[in-house]
């Protein structure tokens, strides 16, 4: 089982995969685009990837607000979801993404990134940590049934 795992944005996307056995989420890369409805490429990009690491499903950072709340960025989620699921033909999870930006962001700061350089790093960064989540999840259910 290999996971692929997306941070969404308005113009780039995040990706991680997750290792065979499904324990660890590692970053791969950000696909950028220039306007938030030009997604065919990124598309096409993301379908390249699920392929190339033999992905059975899709997680998909969804972000809520804060107070649980979702907003529109979570409509629009739901809309690149479901494009995914039509193209790829794959699963496509959502998972809660609620401070996984903020947590990519600390850990480059720790690592003294210096911040113009961040923003390489920071949405590949989110998605493995979306990624994570979902498979630390994942394995807490399997064992607690």
């Amino acid at each position: 089982m290999r996971v692929l795992g997306l941070d969404y944005g308005s113009k780039t996307v995040g990706v991680a995969i997750s290792d065979t056995l499904g324990w660890t989420a590692q970053s791969v890369e950000t696909i950028t685009r220039k306007s938030e409805n030009k997604l065919r490429q990124t598309l096409a990009r993301i379908e390249e990837l699920a392929k190339l690491y033999e992905a059975d499903r899709i997680v998909l950072g969804y972000p809520k607000h804060m107070n649980n709340d979702e907003g529109e960025r979570c409509a629009r989620t739901e809309e690149f979801k479901e494009m995914l699921e039509r193209r790829l033909g794959l699963p496509v999870i959502l998972q809660d993404e609620r401070m996984s930006t903020v947590s990519a962001e600390r850990i480059l700061m720790e690592g003294n990134v210096r911040r113009e350089n961040r923003k390489e790093y920071v949405d590949k960064m989110a998605a493995a940590f979306i990624l994570q989540t979902y498979l630390d999840r994942i394995k807490y259910e399997q064992e607690n049934r």
